[in-house]
């Protein structure tokens, strides 16, 4: 009975702490979301009161203003070019790489994910460079590519983890039914990696959505090849910064990413707890 008060304390203490850090981490987001209500005038005042007449003519200014339609595609292009090239290469290597051990599997592995290290801080301008040269840079269809070589690295770890609670029986049987290596693992393997793939899919979401550097540097040069974050940024200037529109171009800006991070977090946590699990 002794043991069973100290976990329930453990675990309330735990509870506890964990929602305090929640909280420090929300807030933030919760006075953006309150202050895309408000006027110029309440937000210099006082951000962070309840506003005392709250108001929507921010959000068809900005969406009026930054062309929202036209850079929520841009945006929507950008991340499904990278999302489709991160899942597709990652979990094709993950596969060979698991199935097919030699001797430089480990060495080849160690290659891929070594760049998950690498800070891009360090290449960007040499990256820059390149990609003006092969003329990827002012593209939105380059830009999705290049967060391929970002993102690969990261979603193989995931996928190799993971593919290794997948018997290898299953292969075998498949190939004695005639199937080739690429349609055993269409039809048969890859579906099986559901969940493993809703959680690769939908943190490179979050992350290719709201990126804002890596577009900074190789599409801000266009209006039509903008992202969303970068038209939020329009709105700070060094002598003036209109916080009302600034703040209601980021919940703008955010809002889907949010909400496909509700709709899928529980694919995040069963992928992610299977694969530490068994890999």
């Amino acid at each position: 009975m002794g043991m069973k008060k100290k976990r329930m304390v453990g675990s309330t203490i735990m509870i506890a702490v964990l929602t305090l850090f929640s909280i420090v981490y929300i807030y933030p987001v919760f006075l953006m979301f309150m202050n895309a209500f408000k006027p110029f005038g309440e937000v210099v005042s006082d951000p962070i009161a309840w506003p005392k007449q709250p108001t929507w003519e921010n959000y068809s200014y900005v969406i009026d203003k930054i062309k929202y339609g036209q850079l929520f595609m841009n945006n929507v292009i950008i991340t499904v070019i990278g999302i489709a090239g991160i899942v597709i290469f990652s979990s094709l290597a993950a596969y060979i790489l698991d199935r097919r051990p030699g001797r430089y599997t480990k060495l080849v592995y160690t290659i891929i994910i070594t760049p998950m290290l690498i800070p891009f801080q360090t290449i960007m301008i040499t990256l820059l460079k390149a990609m003006s040269v092969i003329r990827l840079s002012n593209s939105r269809i380059g830009l999705g590519i290049q967060y391929w070589g970002f993102g690969i690295p990261m979603a193989t770890f995931i996928f190799f983890n993971f593919m290794k609670t997948i018997p290898k029986e299953i292969d075998e049987s498949a190939h004695i039914d005639g199937a080739s290596t690429l349609r055993t693992f269409v039809s048969v393997i890859f579906p099986l990696l559901k969940s493993v793939t809703f959680t690769v899919v939908v943190l490179d979401v979050m992350w290719i959505w709201n990126d804002f550097l890596l577009p900074l540097l190789m599409v801000n040069s266009s209006n039509t090849t903008k992202t969303l974050v970068l038209a939020a940024y329009t709105f700070v200037g060094q002598m003036n910064t209109k916080w009302q529109y600034a703040m209601t171009a980021m919940v703008l800006t955010v809002l889907p990413s949010i909400i496909i991070f509700i709709l899928l977090q529980k694919y995040i946590v069963d992928g992610v707890v299977a694969g530490a699990v068994k890999g």
